[in-house]
């Protein structure tokens, strides 16, 4: 069994001149997470000169992470996405199921498993 709470941290390098065409992808995102019910955060933020962007999500477990991975969001619109940016760093940090593990590696994502520390997450991703 895992335990509650997987953050993964995502950096994007936004093309010139398509702010605006990841601004409005980074919404359609916002929206489709906000209706996962396993998401506890996802939040887009943007450096002082527009060019850099940091996507940090919130997951109750692995099997929450894992649904999101499977999902629309990154299925259809993460593509859109990397179509005006491109992936700079992608961290994923928790608990993850081997499944859950395999599905992030091929995504690119670099793994951190939890070694010490506590949060108050309750596990109920559902």
């Amino acid at each position: 069994m895992t335990k509650p709470g997987v953050y993964f941290i995502v950096d994007f390098a936004i093309a010139a001149g398509k702010i605006d065409e990841f601004q409005a992808i980074a919404d359609e995102m916002v929206t489709g997470t906000r209706n996962e019910p396993g998401a506890l955060a996802y939040e887009f933020y943007v450096d002082a000169s527009r060019s850099q962007s940091r996507l940090i999500e919130v997951y109750a477990d692995s099997s929450a992470a894992l649904a999101h991975c499977q999902g629309s969001v990154v299925q259809q619109l993460v593509p859109r996405l990397l179509s005006v940016s491109t992936l700079a760093d992608f961290r994923v940090y928790g608990d993850l199921s081997p499944e859950t593990a395999d599905t992030l590696k091929q995504g690119g994502a670099e793994l951190y498993q939890t070694w010490r520390g506590f949060n108050r997450f309750q596990n109920s991703a559902a």
